[in-house]
């Protein structure tokens, strides 16, 4: 598709962004938020990672925001510095199209530059195998489950965890 751009996200996209993560609460299991967050709530968030140096980005589709993917920090604590969690919705309806892909592979292109040597994935849902099939495909290795850890829309919800080493990954200190 050439109208697809993925690019560094910007304030002006809150707005999109918002709406996609607020389907993802109110209708899915892949965070485990269960009020959504309003435009003000989310443009914070946004500011803290783009602040904080950490990769932030949109896919457009026809000039509209179609999905976004960021990474966080995995944990605060200094020897974590160089592990990452990463974020990713796509809406409704771009999903199944690549558009995920687009958005993950210049996240871990722009991690690994950064010097960022691992990234986590907490995929809400063991039955989110969209998420889970994405991320493998992406060199990602299942580590392990989390079981019923969240409780949302009537039921217990695990947590599948998925790590990719990024550059020199474990090899030699950062």
């Amino acid at each position: 598709m050439s109208d697809l751009q993925v690019r560094p996200a910007v304030p002006a996209d809150i707005a999109a962004i918002t709406r996609i993560y607020a389907d993802a609460v109110v209708q899915g299991t892949a965070t485990f938020e269960v009020e959504a967050p309003d435009e003000a709530q989310m443009a914070q968030r946004q500011e803290a990672l783009l602040a904080d140096g950490l990769p932030y980005f949109v896919v457009e589709h026809a000039g509209s925001v179609a999905g976004y993917a960021y990474a966080g920090r995995y944990h605060v604590r200094p020897a974590y510095r160089w592990t990452l969690e990463s974020s990713i919705y796509v809406a409704p309806q771009f999903q199944r199209l690549g558009f995920g892909r687009l958005l993950m592979r210049r996240l871990l292109a722009e991690a690994e530059t950064r010097g960022y040597r691992q990234m986590l994935a907490l995929i809400g849902d063991q039955t989110n195998v969209a998420s889970i099939a994405l991320h493998a495909t992406l060199g990602f290795r299942r580590i392990g489950t989390l079981q019923a850890v969240g409780f949302k829309h009537g039921r217990w919800i695990d947590v599948v965890v998925m790590q990719r080493s990024l550059g020199n990954a474990d090899s030699m200190p950062p």
